[in-house]
């Protein structure tokens, strides 16, 4: 039987370190395929795959963190990334330069948060009614302009996003694609905990009407973090056009689960107030591993869904063990 302090001291430590439950998996997950497959899984090129691999669900986790610590949820992230290809293809192919098109995509895509964000605090509609809408509607709005077909169009220098680095590069050690990931997150990390902005998603996360009670303006925090989370998931349909180098409104379907499940592995809580920006990217870079790992260990595909949703499950658990602290 474990001793009670023991438990104690394992709620404290949780608590202020969510993300380190989750880094803790992911080392034992990534040891556990060392030793079954180390002469392919840890050589350096499989790790500078795994991190391009985890690019576009990174991105789009770090605005889904800011959305699920305030309390709220987005389900139309995979249509956002899916218009958002399908814009810059648009884009590119009236004439456009490639910066012209991937501000014009990323543009779109927040003007669609912004709309969403409205439609939840100005007509107070619950943000999973709205979002599950806007999911339907966005792809709809994507097949629409695509004609219900593929864009094709020339890259003009975004397909080397997460191309692999030519000698004269080799100095970035990874692609672009990986450096925008960090760059992104550190500003996503700052401003939740280095600004009044963050502080008040916390707290709107926390309690609402406690929040209000304090003065913050709450419909207005909401519809900028809505916005927020839809550019960010704009900067990761940018990421995706430079996999596809074509605009497809069919693409990143079930997309917005991985990103859920990223926030939720990484110690967000679905309740609110509770989550961190390094913890959603060790979540999305654990699923990689375990689908990594799964491919080469030669693992069918039921095998690899079994883990990630066990773990899923876990990571709530911890969250109702954090919850229950004294």
């Amino acid at each position: 039987m474990i001793p009670p302090r023991a438990i104690q001291a394992a709620r404290r430590i949780l608590t202020g370190r969510p993300w380190l439950g989750p880094l803790v998996a992911l080392v034992v997950v990534y040891l556990l395929f060392y030793a079954w497959r180390p002469e392919t899984f840890a050589r350096t090129q499989n790790l500078v795959n795994m991190a391009r691999q985890t690019v576009v669900v990174g991105v789009a986790a770090t605005g889904m963190t800011l959305i699920i610590i305030m309390g709220g949820i987005d389900l139309s992230v995979g249509s956002l990334v899916a218009l958002t290809t399908v814009a810059i293809a648009s884009i590119l192919k009236s004439g456009a330069g490639p910066l012209s098109a991937m501000l014009g995509g990323i543009a779109v895509a927040a003007a669609c948060g912004l709309t969403t964000g409205l439609f939840i605090t100005r007509l107070r509609i619950t943000p999973f009614i709205v979002t599950l809408g806007a999911m339907s509607i966005l792809r709809g709005a994507a097949k629409g302009i695509a004609k219900e077909q593929k864009i094709d169009v020339d890259a003009r220098g975004l397909d080397t996003l997460l191309a692999t680095l030519p000698p004269e590069r080799s100095f970035l050690l990874v692609p672009p694609g990986v450096w925008i990931l960090v760059f992104v997150a550190g500003l996503s990390a700052a401003l939740l905990h280095l600004t009044r902005f963050g502080r008040h998603i916390v707290a709107i996360g926390s309690s609402e009407p406690t929040a209000l009670l304090c003065g913050i303006d709450v419909r207005r925090v909401k519809t900028m973090v809505y916005a927020l989370g839809a550019a960010l998931a704009g900067i990761a349909g940018v990421i995706e056009f430079s996999k596809l180098t074509v605009g497809d409104p069919t693409d990143s379907v079930g997309l917005e689960l991985e990103v859920i499940a990223s926030v939720v592995i990484g110690g967000g809580s679905l309740s609110g107030g509770q989550g961190s920006i390094l913890g959603s990217l060790i979540g999305a870079f654990l699923m990689t591993v375990i689908k990594t790992g799964c491919t080469y260990a030669g693992l069918p595909n039921w095998v690899q869904e079994v883990i990630t949703g066990s773990i899923i499950i876990v990571a709530a658990a911890l969250d109702r063990l954090r919850a229950r602290r004294p």
